[in-house]
């Protein structure tokens, strides 16, 4: 513990004398700058002064001053979303809620292109295994957004951008290590030649000496699981002509990892074993008043998991087609539509149940309208028909209108729908039910964006979400249980969002998000919101110290939230009370020369003892520092 905290007092120190400088200038911008392009939630590029909808950035800046950490925790410092199991094991599932919505019901995107893992139970994707430093920015639209695409968009949409080739071809190299024996290294190469960019990236992890679950009373031998994780990102792109550019993707993965065997229970040689590639094809082609996008992508999962020889084999593949026009009418008027194909198929062995062989396909088509008038009146209508090969068809919609006063002032209302289809596993396994219907939901949302000055924001958005048909575990038939549609779900909340630059080299981001929800059942009505905090506040405050060092100092309040687990002893369900909890962070970096950057991001300052998930721990105090070194 003492050397943790002498390297807490090393980056402390080394901010109090680059004080000294006074020559410092900011690069973090307030929260919801209206004058930010970005392109999900339109699909296609529009300031956020021209959409009526809630979206966030992470910059490339702030990525950039995030080298220690990975996008969960990144993630997890952005107003209404909580990252489960961010503080465990880096193998551990980490699972995104938004605005107090399950895990499944967030929709996460690379380039655009729809991540989901046909392997699992609940085909929900598992963030911790793209690396932060594939990245180049992240957008993350909050709300209802089937729209435009598609399942799983109930709450929101996360779209990882992945990093393109510009500028003259170069490579670097960056190096990490930390506690807990965890280890990075990463090798890039980026740039461009004539007409053709391209982006390498090539990443190992490694992390040990941790045991993801809390021993039982009286047990103090519980071993300790290692990580293990590779990665590699290609990204080129080709501009065949004025017009056309096709590009081209591969985003190949694999985790190794050591488990336990649940709440407060350790497992000796318990091993996990995932491999996933993501490849892709695509292309644009100018129009006169428009552009048309086309992509093709496979995306196949392996997941091995071996339980001292007792095994479980599945394989997920999904296939996505999809082709988009945004088209300009006028200054007043442009659409997005397109149509979108998606095939899933999947193999599952297990010791426990029936081999399980399935597949089905999802076709949409959908359109948005958006028009604006030189009084400030803005909107979007738009809507979306699905087919699925097993449950039939559904609709959905989008009535987003805002008003834009000053260019500065933006007040937003959105009224959606949005769906969540079952997954293979749901359907076709043993516990399946092909009688299942998609979880349905209609959300309405309102609030404003003002931009005072240019160095102060305020932000405030509420929304009410309610989910029909929610997907649950129980009885189906006399003597058989499996998933049926038998619930009811509806959340409510707010978040209020500050951006301050008080001074030159110093700028505040300030939050406070509040959701509560209730899930009704044929029985009963109870709080339903496990793991998720119904209060949580943060700040973000970004430091120029000198033109060479700059400090983050990054703090979340997390509140009290209620937990259930298995318990293997009694073989029942239990429930228990999570206490709120607080972190403080602190990234400092210091620039050496124009092509050297060392930096140290230490987590968990005030070495805060406190659980995430029942039966399971969390880490103290702990670190990481390294450099990134340009070569050209």
């Amino acid at each position: 513990m003492k050397r943790k905290i002498s390297y807490v007092a090393a980056c402390l120190g080394l901010a109090q004398l680059a004080l000294l400088d006074s020559n410092a200038l900011a690069q973090q911008r307030p929260v919801a700058a209206l004058n930010e392009v970005v392109v999900t939630a339109s699909r296609s590029p529009k300031k956020i002064s021209e959409i009526g909808k809630v979206v966030r950035v992470i910059s490339a800046e702030t990525l950039a001053k995030s080298q220690g950490r990975t996008l969960p925790e990144v993630l997890n410092n952005i107003a209404g979303i909580t990252i489960g199991g961010n503080g465990g094991n880096p193998a551990d599932v980490k699972a995104v809620y938004m605005r107090g919505a399950s895990a499944a019901n967030t929709l996460i995107l690379i380039d655009g292109i729809p991540l989901n893992d046909a392997s699992e139970i609940s085909g929900e994707y598992n963030i911790s295994a793209i690396p932060i430093d594939i990245i180049d920015r992240v957008e993350i639209l909050k709300g209802g957004n089937s729209t435009l695409y598609g399942s799983d968009a109930v709450a929101g949409v996360i779209n990882i951008i992945t990093k393109k080739g510009t500028g003259v071809l170069s490579a670097n190299v960056l190096a990490t290590a930390g506690s807990y024996d965890t280890y990075k290294q990463v090798l890039g190469l980026t740039g461009q030649i004539q007409n053709t960019t391209v982006t390498l990236n090539a990443i190992n992890s490694d992390s040990k000496n941790f045991s993801s679950a809390v021993p039982a009373q009286g047990v103090t031998n519980f071993d300790k699981d290692g990580f293990h994780q590779k990665s590699v990102l290609l990204n080129i792109g080709q501009q065949v002509n004025a017009r056309f550019s096709i590009k081209g993707n591969l985003q190949a993965n694999n985790n190794l990892a050591d488990l336990d065997a649940g709440a407060f229970s350790d497992a000796l040689e318990y091993t996990y074993n995932k491999s996933s590639i993501l490849a892709g094809i695509g292309g644009i082609l100018a129009l006169n008043k428009g552009t048309l996008n086309f992509n093709l992508s496979q995306n196949n999962v392996k997941n091995r998991y071996n339980n001292q020889g007792s095994v479980t084999n599945n394989t997920g593949n999904i296939t996505h087609l999809e082709t988009n026009l945004n088209y300009n009418f006028s200054k007043s008027i442009d659409l997005a539509g397109g149509v979108s194909y998606k095939k899933l198929s999947t193999e599952q062995y297990n010791p426990y149940s029936s081999a399980l062989f399935a597949d089905n396909t999802i076709s949409s088509a959908f359109t948005s309208l958006f028009f604006r008038t030189q009084t400030g009146f803005q909107a979007e209508l738009g809507g979306r028909i699905n087919n699925h090969s097993d449950y039939g068809t559904n609709f959905t919609y989008t009535i987003n209108p805002s008003y834009l006063f000053a260019e500065r002032y933006k007040l937003f209302v959105n009224l959606s729908s949005a769906y969540r289809v079952p997954s293979l596993y749901q359907l076709f396994s043993d516990y399946g039910n092909l009688a299942l219907e998609p979880e349905t939901a209609t959300s309405f949302e309102t609030g404003f964006d003002l931009n005072f000055t240019q160095h102060t924001n305020l932000s405030l958005s509420y929304f009410k979400r309610d989910i029909e048909n929610v997907i649950d575990f129980g009885q189906i038939a006399t003597n058989k249980f499996g998933y049926i549609n038998q619930n009811r779900q509806k959340d409510n909340g707010f978040e209020i969002e500050l951006g301050l630059k008080p001074l030159s080299a110093i700028s505040l981001n300030a939050y406070y998000a509040y959701v509560t929800g209730k899930v009704t059942t044929p029985i009963n009505t109870a709080f339903n919101l496990f793991r998720r905090p119904k209060n949580s506040y943060g700040l973000n405050a970004g430091i120029e110290l000198s033109e060479k060092v700059s400090l983050n100092l990054i703090y979340k309040h997390t509140g009290d939230r209620i937990d259930r687990y298995y318990d293997g002893k009694t073989f029942k369900t239990v429930q228990a009370d999570l206490g709120s909890f607080n972190m403080l962070d602190a990234y400092i970096q210091f620039k050496a020369t124009s092509k050297l950057i060392l930096f140290s991001d230490v987590k968990n300052l005030m070495n805060e003892d406190y659980i995430e998930f029942a039966g399971y721990q969390t880490k103290g105090l702990n670190f990481n520092a390294g450099f990134r070194l340009g070569i050209n």
